[in-house]
Parts: C-alpha cells; structure tokens; sequence
C-alpha cells in the first residue's frame, strides 16, 4: 500500500499563494487533496457565466450573495485551499474570515469548467470529491466543453449521492438548500 504525502504544508501553501499574487497578479492557486494547481486566468465568457448566475441567485434568494473570489478551507481533514468560481452562502457568511474562509456557510459552490483534457478528472472527479468531504451541499458545474451544467448534491463523506445532468439551455432548479430555478439558456451563447 503507497502512501502519498502532500508536496507542501498548508502553511507553506498560504505563503506560496500569497507570493504568487504579488508577483502575478491574477494567478489563483489551489491546493487540494494535496495537489498544488493554478487556475487559469477567466476569459470574456467566464465572466458572463459568472455574472449571470450571480443576477440569477440574487433574483432567485436576495438574502445570499454569490462570492467570485472567496478562498475556501477544504477536505476532511480541513488542509485544502479551494478557489471556486463561486461561493453561495448568506449575504455576511464570511466577513472577517480573510482569504480562506471556513467552508461550513457555504450552500454551493460553482465551478466554471475551462477547456483542457484535465477538466473531466479535476472538476468531475477531484474537486467533487473534496467538496462532498467538505461538506458542501450542492456543487454546481458549469461545463463548456460539454456544453452541460452539472449539479452535485446530498454529500456522504466523499461523494455526492445525487448527480443532475442538463444540456445547456435548458432550466434547473438548484436542490435544497438553494433552492433556485436556473434559465440555463444564455449558457448556450457563452460556451466558447
């Protein structure tokens, strides 16, 4: 049996990280499940998608707010650093926490998938999976390469219990505790 060690400490993580965003603005880095990675730079399209839904959640419950940026502290063992396109939690969830913010008020967290080979094993597999360790109840995930929104809900331990699959242009409504009905229409033109 192989035991696999994280590269670095969470704490070397943090200090990366911020080093990172001094000297290049705009690099998101992640550490999750022990595996360090960037984020690639949003395009034109990403941030459409992301302002959209962040109308839709407003439209759909004014009381949570949509955060772009937030930083999460993630996985069971609570040493993963997520960046999520977006975190859905109550409208003050996490004033005062900083750039890694406890994961326990999230309600959703939204991933905008980019087009590149790894997308299906990160998003589909790696990000799921600590999201459901987490805790997190719906992860929503936004793929452009297969043209289709994904919603991950029920988490039991690692795994979501509940998959939702619907081509782009379609409607959804968002499970519990979201609770909100997504017009998935536009997503169509913003898929490049």
């Amino acid at each position: 049996m192989a035991v696999r060690e994280p590269l670095l400490s969470t704490a070397e993580f943090e200090e990366l990280a911020r080093v990172a965003d001094r000297i290049a603005e705009g690099l998101r880095l992640e550490f999750v499940a022990g595996v360090l990675s960037a984020k690639p730079l949003p395009n034109g399209n990403h941030g459409c998608i992301i302002t959209w839904l962040i109308r839709q959640c407003l439209a759909g419950r004014p009381e949570l707010w949509l955060s772009p940026s937030q930083g999460l502290v993630v996985g069971a063992d609570r040493r993963g650093r997520a960046r999520p396109d977006g975190v859905l939690a109550d409208s003050e969830a996490f004033v005062g926490q900083g750039e890694w913010a406890d994961a326990a008020a999230a309600l959703m967290v939204v991933e905008i998938a980019t087009h590149d080979r790894d997308t299906d094993r990160w998003y589909r597999s790696g990000k799921s999976r600590c999201y459901a360790a987490t805790g997190i109840p719906v992860y929503l995930l936004i793929d452009r390469d297969a043209r289709e929104v994904i919603v991950y809900s029920d988490p039991s331990n690692d795994r979501y219990q509940q998959i939702i699959m619907r081509p782009f242009g379609s409607a959804l409504r968002l499970p519990d505790p979201v609770s909100i009905i997504l017009d998935t229409e536009p997503l169509v033109r913003w898929a490049a």
